[in-house]
């Protein structure tokens, strides 16, 4: 653990009953709070955070015990992934973490659950008392306790995981930038081991991705961060494939890659000196790094920085002329657009912005339109309850077999397996 900060500095009891309200209102569950070392704050904890059944576990000493190693094992968890992590206690009920952390200083967790996915029976009772063996309890009021457990389903745990992250740092004024950083970083490397197991699995040594590199030019090159990213990690999981544990040849590597973001970003009409300044001062930092994971975050900060210099000299330069048109679809997708009305509200023909279009962008209009819509439709996959019909109807599309082929093409899975691993993954 790092530095240790009371808490009592950033969460005082008025802000902790709103977030008690709130998430009350919403989800009907109730909260603990720990320090970091997994010890209970009584005054940001809710009247009945303690169910009868933790209540027995814990009255018993080798049962408190295990409830603490559970704590500081969720505690640890989420510091170190910057997101809410939920698992399933010694006992084998629901436990749930979210992180409270002041930039990358960890001050405690709220915790919430301690609950059933789904309705007790015979062998999940039998289950979990063969987990508490040789923990002192009552079989028949622990059975008694199994039966009076909240059952509350997967999904709305994962939402309510999200919701308690996000009230949390909207209400204590705690700065959840280092969170974010974290969340990032876990994910690309969830990502990356993606591409290693899955070319584990396959048997094959796959050579350098070269046709990889191109698709990353034209992606920097019209700035779609998000495209980047994907074959960002899909390269870096290649390279560490190929060469695991090696730092000095993933550095050198990383060096390569910068060159080639860099040859992307003067492409896309960023000035050369300021690629040739910004490349020196990427590559200084590089080699103070030590491991691999600050590593792969560090290049996709630099990503980012390289793709946010070309919008800003294209801004400047001819993409001038398409910012209504590309104003004017960000606002209007849902709707049934054509070209005539997009030229219009740039005030050029159809036939001059489609060439200046696909000249600073790389990609035609149709393209951008059908880009924006399904980023959109991702969102709400994520973000809300709606179905795919809602959803398909709700970012433009009247056709919902169109909207998923088209989905499926751009994100290479249908909306609903999108909406599944990804909801699992918070």
């Amino acid at each position: 653990m790092l530095e240790k900060i009371d808490l009592n500095s950033y969460l005082s009891k008025g802000r902790f009953s709103k977030i008690e309200t709130a998430f009350k209102k919403n989800f009907g569950m109730s909260i603990e709070t720990t320090d970091t070392d997994g010890k209970e704050l009584a005054q940001f904890c809710s009247k009945s955070h303690c169910p009868q059944f933790c209540s027995q576990v814990r009255s018993s000493q080798r049962g408190s015990s295990r409830c603490m190693q559970d704590r500081l094992r969720s505690l640890t968890m989420a510091f170190e992934t910057g997101q809410p992590y939920i698992s399933i206690c010694h006992a084998g009920i629901v436990l749930v973490c979210i992180p409270i952390m002041e930039k990358d200083i960890p001050l405690g967790g709220m915790f919430f659950g301690k609950c059933l996915y789904d309705k007790s029976n015979e062998h999940l009772t039998l289950d979990i008392i063969k987990r508490l063996k040789g923990v002192k309890t009552n079989e028949k009021n622990l059975r008694k306790s199994i039966e009076n457990l909240p059952i509350v389903p997967g999904r709305m745990i994962h939402e309510a995981a999200e919701f308690l992250f996000i009230i949390l740092y909207e209400i204590s004024g705690l700065d959840p930038l280092i969170i974010k950083r974290r969340r990032e970083k876990y994910a690309q490397q969830s990502h990356i081991g993606e591409v290693i197991a899955e070319q584990k699995k396959l048997g094959v040594n796959r050579s350098y991705p070269l046709e990889s590199e191109k698709e990353l030019i034209n992606k920097v090159k019209i700035g779609d961060k998000t495209g980047a990213k994907e074959i960002l990690n899909n390269i870096l999981g290649t390279i560490m494939f190929q060469d695991p544990g090696d730092l000095n040849v993933l550095k050198a590597r990383l060096v390569e890659l910068l060159s080639i973001l860099g040859r992307a970003a003067a492409e896309g009409g960023v000035d050369i000196g300021n690629i040739l300044n910004k490349n020196l001062e990427n590559i200084t930092s590089a080699l103070k790094i030590d491991n691999q994971a600050d590593l792969c975050a560090w290049l996709s900060k630099s990503l980012n920085e390289f793709i946010e210099m070309v919008y800003q000299s294209q801004k400047n330069n001819k993409i001038t002329q398409i910012n209504p048109a590309v104003e004017y679809i960000d606002q209007h997708y849902c709707e049934q657009l054509n070209l005539t009305e997009i030229a219009k509200s740039a005030h050029l023909s159809v036939s001059r912005l489609a060439h200046v279009f696909k000249e600073q962008t790389g990609i035609t209009m149709i393209d951008y339109l059908t880009k924006v819509r399904i980023e959109k439709a991702k969102e709400l996959l994520l973000s809300s309850n709606k179905n795919c019909t809602e959803i398909c109807f709700g970012v433009g599309y009247n056709n919902q077999s169109y909207f998923t082929r088209t989905f499926r093409k751009l994100v290479k899975m249908t909306p609903r397996k999108f909406r599944d691993e990804n909801q699992r993954a918070v």
